[in-house]
């Protein structure tokens, strides 16, 4: 299947796309982000998009996914600390979304959007319905249960096939130094930031572990039909908050305390996955005791990129020396700036009185250094430093009181701010303008890269397609070379080895070819097991109404209710409007009853159809050569052809057939001819072998061919079975 996965990057989206791609599925994802430095598991094909973008459209169409599913609640691209912000942004990317998947759902694209237990508040006695009225209480849970009724309404109104899947609490192994949203994962960073816990034993819930809750994803996503549109991913195992601390403290160091802040009446929340539990099936793999452990082990593991200096499990050294760190990091261009003046006073003072530095101002070019280097602000520091360097070493000669009202000194001051803050200035903006363009820059790269990627894509993907065409089983040029081979054989083998090519394409031991006798009636013409043959030798197809109901639409039929007493998949052949073969599949994997098997099978079943066609043509026009003159019964050339071609496909286990020699069948072949065949069925053969009369009883064995021996009797001719052809 293509699928196309739409979220950012997170465990469950990692967990996701190896689940499906060891299940042999195309995964396309789109990440909801321009930038490409987040890291995900390897997809088919990448798209670095945002929701809203008109790209999106071209992706659907490019891809043609046969299931969408958006991650929702655990889409890493929304920062829900901006609550109302965000709220807008995730209605609108929702509502472009589904958009997008109505204009492919005539595909039969199924939609799945992703929620969680957030969408209900309070207490509730028994385990919570999928049909309960959702209670959100903040901005993301009313996002959610707004997506929850927009895909209602797409589902009733559009027609898309949307299903909304509600989790509850899902938890496991983090990403290391990665922040997760539920129980298990926040009291492991109490515990460890801490050193202690604090719990509400009347707060009772339930939570699933990811490689479950993404074992019932990715089971509805290859499913074709659902009953209902909202399920519930639910372990529906009790645990209060108590129960959880106390797990979370045996799995970690001694030293943890848990706090008790029971409060209040019970709060009671667990979703009821009964409904997904009937429709699907549900087992629980991994259950609290082994969960929980887990987490804890990984986190205890890789406590330090958990546990931040400010932490108090951090200690008071390593606070004191964040501190440290962060003064440091914003006093160094000071402390430059001061251990710079200290040298630029040193110099000023011992070229005093100097005729060759005379008119050199040392604290002028002090200040412009550092105008130049650290811009406006460090020159306005400097300026002052500078200041204070020039009274002092004025005061030498003269009092402090005669340097402040000296005209000079104020000449010289302004002088030296004027410059300093213009140069400042002059590099700020210079600064400024370098970043502006960078950024342009950038973002001109970014597009630059994006329309490279789209191009890489497509180059990949049409590379892909060629040696697909090429070289896979299921290409439309591999489909042709094995039908093809069927030109090699006699006309009258050809629906023989047709069973063989159709197992071959459709990659399946248990495939028969039915022949229609009537508008009622089929008859087994070859098969390649005993599994093919289970419905018999004759059936009656029009009492299979499913199934005939399918064919007579000409669409292929495919048992989604795995009834034991009919076919896997099956099509049929028709010419001229009139069915003529039945195409019948046994042994294959439900995975692989999907629109792509079925649009197969119509080709192969359409290839088959035309090298029949050409055999029967071939066939009818050497009719008044292949009979005796005026008689039904076949010469013997080409009666001797179609023994041989029968016991080939015997020997091959292709099918079943009786070779009988009538005895005393004096008189006229027309008129011998006349009477044999009202004993004998449309499929069966009459000719010449050696110069006797032969009956050839096709898809029938030794113990069958009883029946029509004593029907011969009855009628004045004896008849003895016949193994070899001479």
């Amino acid at each position: 299947m293509n699928i196309l996965l739409v979220g950012g990057s997170s465990k469950i989206m990692d967990a996701m796309i190896d689940k499906l791609n060891k299940g042999s599925h195309r995964v396309y994802l789109l990440t909801g982000r321009r930038e490409k430095k987040f890291t995900y598991k390897r997809a088919f094909e990448r798209y670095d998009f945002l929701y809203d973008d008109d790209n999106v459209m071209n992706i659907a169409e490019s891809v043609k996914p046969e299931a969408v599913l958006f991650m929702g609640a655990y889409d890493t691209n929304f920062d829900w600390s901006k609550g109302r912000q965000e709220a807008v942004r995730f209605t609108s990317s929702l509502i472009n979304l589904l958009s997008v998947c109505s204009a492919a759902g005539k595909n039969g694209c199924r939609f799945l959007y992703l929620s969680s237990q957030e969408v209900y508040s309070g207490s509730y006695g028994g385990c919570v319905l999928e049909d309960e009225p959702a209670a959100p209480k903040d901005y993301r849970a009313m996002a959610l249960a707004q997506g929850e009724s927009i895909c209602e309404n797409y589902r009733k109104m559009q027609g898309i096939n949307a299903i909304t899947l509600r989790m509850d609490r899902v938890y496991g192994i983090p990403r290391e130094g990665q922040e997760e949203d539920n129980p298990c994962f926040r009291m492991c960073l109490e515990a460890l930031r801490t050193g202690s816990i604090s719990a509400d034993s009347k707060n009772v819930f339930s939570m699933i572990y990811l490689s479950d809750a993404v074992e019932q994803i990715c089971r509805m996503l290859i499913e074709r039909e659902s009953k209902a549109s909202c399920y519930h991913i639910s372990s529906m195992e009790e645990i209060s908050e108590m129960e959880l601390a106390q797990m979370v403290k045996d799995g970690l160091d001694a030293g943890v305390t848990i706090t008790d802040n029971t409060m209040g009446d019970v709060r009671r929340l667990i979703l009821d996955g009964k409904r997904y539990r009937e429709e699907y099936g549900q087992k629980t793999f991994v259950h609290y005791g082994e969960g929980v452990k887990k987490v804890v082990q990984f986190m205890a593991k890789h406590r330090d990129s958990y546990i931040s200096a400010g932490d108090a499990a951090g200690g008071w050294g390593a606070r004191l020396m964040h501190g440290a760190r962060v003064l440091l990091r914003r006093m160094v261009p000071y402390m430059e700036n001061i251990v710079c003046f200290i040298l630029f006073f040193i110099a000023d003072n011992r070229t005093a009185g100097s005729r060759y530095f005379e008119r050199l101002d040392f604290y002028l070019l002090y200040v412009l250094l550092f105008a130049t280097v650290h811009g406006q602000q460090q020159a306005i520091f400097s300026g002052l430093l500078a200041v204070a360097g020039y009274i002092f070493g004025q005061m030498y000669g003269q009092s402090g009181f005669e340097v402040l009202l000296d005209f000079n000194t104020y000449v010289w001051m302004a002088q030296l701010f004027i410059v300093g803050m213009v140069v400042g200035y002059m590099r700020d903006h210079l600064y400024q303008i370098r970043d502006e363009k960078d950024e342009e820059l950038r973002y001109l790269s970014e597009k630059l890269e994006g329309i490279a990627d789209i191009n890489d894509s497509n180059v990949r993907m049409k590379h892909s397609f060629e040696a697909q065409l090429v070289n896979q089983k299921d290409s439309l040029g591999k489909i042709h070379e094995i039908t093809s081979s069927l030109d090699k054989y006699e006309p009258e083998e050809v629906l023989f080895y047709a069973a063989q090519v159709l197992g071959r394409l459709m990659d399946s031991r248990d495939v028969a070819v039915y022949t229609v006798a009537n508008r009622d009636y089929a008859r087994l013409f070859s098969s390649t097991s005993a599994q093919a043959r289970k419905l018999g030798s004759s059936i009656k197809y029009t009492d299979m109404t499913k199934l005939y109901g399918e064919l007579r639409e000409h669409r292929v039929f495919i048992n989604r209710e795995m009834d034991e007493d009919l076919p896997l998949m099956a099509c049929g052949v028709y010419a001229a409007e009139e069915m003529q073969l039945i195409l019948m599949i046994w042994g294959i994997p439900w995975q692989r009853m999907t629109l792509a098997e079925a649009n197969r099978l119509t080709i192969v079943g359409t290839l088959i159809q035309n090298a029949t066609v050409r055999a029967s043509r071939y066939l009818e026009s050497l009719k008044s050569q292949r009979y005796v003159e005026g008689t039904n019964v076949l010469t013997e050339a080409a009666f001797g052809q179609l023994v041989k071609a029968f016991f080939e496909a015997r020997d091959k286990g292709l099918t079943e057939c009786t070779l009988l020699e009538i005895q005393g069948g004096n008189g006229s072949y027309k008129a011998v001819g006349a009477m044999l065949e009202k004993n004998i069925r449309q499929t069966d053969y009459i000719g010449l072998l050696e110069g006797t009369l032969c009956v050839l009883l096709s898809n029938t064995g030794r113990d069958n061919a009883k029946g029509v021996v004593e029907r011969f009797r009855s009628s004045g001719f004896e008849s003895l079975p016949k193994e070899e052809m001479v």
